[in-house]
């Protein structure tokens, strides 16, 4: 079975490692968002593809759910120590291999999917990752406070003020010239089914559902996605401060308005959530708390299941 899945962040990395365990023998790739990646301290970091790599492939800091297992933070106290910004944003020294390694290939010429596969072919993730693009489009933020209207960087807004300025709106800065990464276009358009994960829907799934062509690719499939609003919260993240900005209520039924029954096929609820409904959208209610892998896998298996009767 040939299975995509659109991931980013927290939820969507614990989700495939479910998915890897209900699913062993699948062909599974999975398609990154790149919207949140940032240049810091002359270094490229992209957030979303190494949660998914070092998740994936064991080496993840699993209390945080992001950075790196047995971390230290030598260099980073060092850099303030002389005064360096931005200090709000903490590179581990282990996480610094990783962008030393990524930024000397791109500067060398390499795209950045034949570097993401460089990556993991120390990590073994056991899927193949792909960036949503080579090009650059990243995501920045509209806010408003003391010093006037100004957009920043998505990353300023989620992790140094922890999205407590409200969001105006987002933009998805160089989106129009971005491609597919190579190799998306054709797993989509492979695939048996694909899922969406329980990743935020306006940063990360929606980030790469902006990418031109793939909403279109997608759209032509069988989709499954699993809700990341449970009883009108998010089961981790600020996914609230990100619809709220767009206009869209925090439920699991305003999310799959969201995505539309153009893009959507089967939505996996939370059971406290089981009155959601949409024309041309078969629904299912379970438990949906990501305690452990196990559980992780559960609902993975679901979501197969339910893209099986779909298919």
């Amino acid at each position: 079975m040939r299975i995509v899945s659109l991931a980013g962040g927290i939820g969507g990395a614990r989700f495939l490692r479910g998915l890897k365990a209900a699913a062993p023998e699948a062909r599974i790739t999975v398609i990154g968002n790149t919207g949140d990646d940032i240049t810091l301290f002359g270094l490229r970091v992209c957030p979303d593809l190494d949660t998914v790599m070092y998740t994936l492939g064991g080496g993840i800091d699993e209390d945080q759910g992001w950075g790196r297992a047995k971390e230290s933070h030598a260099v980073k106290e060092e850099l303030a120590a002389y005064g360096v910004e931005p200090q709000w944003f903490g590179l581990g020294d282990r996480d610094f291999a990783t962008h030393i390694v990524r930024t000397q290939m791109l500067a060398a010429g390499y795209p950045l999917s034949a570097v993401t596969e460089a990556l993991c072919a120390r990590w073994r993730p056991g899927v193949r990752l792909l960036p949503m693009s080579d090009e650059r489009a990243e995501t920045h933020v509209v806010i408003e406070d003391d010093q006037g209207r100004r957009a920043i960087h998505f990353q300023e807004w989620w992790v140094r003020l922890r999205a407590s300025v409200p969001a105006l709106s987002f933009a998805l800065v160089g989106v129009e010239k971005a491609r597919p990464a190579p190799g998306v276009l054709d797993a989509i358009e492979e695939a048996d089914l694909v899922i969406l994960p329980p990743s935020n829907p306006v940063v990360s799934i929606g980030t790469i559902l902006q990418v031109p062509g793939i909403r279109e690719a997608v759209s032509a499939k069988t989709v499954v996605g699993v809700s990341p609003i449970i009883g009108g919260a998010p089961v981790r993240g600020m996914a609230d401060a990100c619809l709220t900005a767009i206009g869209v209520r925090t439920s699991a039924q305003a999310v799959l308005e969201l995505y539309g029954a153009g893009l959507i096929d089967g939505w996996l609820v939370a059971e406290q959530d089981s009155d959601v409904r949409l024309d041309g959208v078969r629904v299912r209610a379970r438990p949906l708390i990501m305690h452990d892998v196990a559980a992780a896998a559960d609902i993975a298996r679901a979501a197969v299941a339910l893209g099986g009767e779909l298919a």
